[in-house]
């Protein structure tokens, strides 16, 4: 089985009920504190391949950074997204969880239970 990555933060329950499913399933997970270290743009690149997402799909909307950064803002390229996400790596969904070359987001943590298959 491919290692299993988890971008955590401890701190929502959404990303803690993940890892507790993937932990009831015998996953040890890779646990990535993105807070902690926020992915770089090619990781950020990588991930959303991953998740078949564009980056707009993975901003948290309710963050304070999100309004006063102004990402609202469609005329925003990817370029400048990608670079506020990865300084500011609250924006980011959380959890997501990868295994090989597919990644889901955790929200409901049930989607992670579909990267145990095979």
């Amino acid at each position: 089985m491919d290692t299993i990555i988890i971008y955590h933060n401890p701190h929502c329950s959404k990303s803690r009920a993940s890892l507790a499913l993937l932990e009831e399933n015998e996953v040890k997970p890779k646990i990535i504190y993105y807070l902690e270290t926020p992915p770089e743009v090619a990781e950020l690149k990588s991930l959303l391949q991953k998740l078949d997402m564009n980056i707009r799909d993975i901003l948290r909307k309710s963050e304070n950074e999100y309004e006063e950064l102004g990402l609202d803002n469609d005329s925003l390229s990817d370029d400048i997204l990608f670079d506020f996400v990865s300084k500011h790596p609250k924006l980011l969904q959380r959890p997501i969880v990868v295994r090989g070359d597919k990644a889901v987001i955790g929200r409901p943590p049930e989607n992670v239970l579909s990267l145990l298959g095979d």
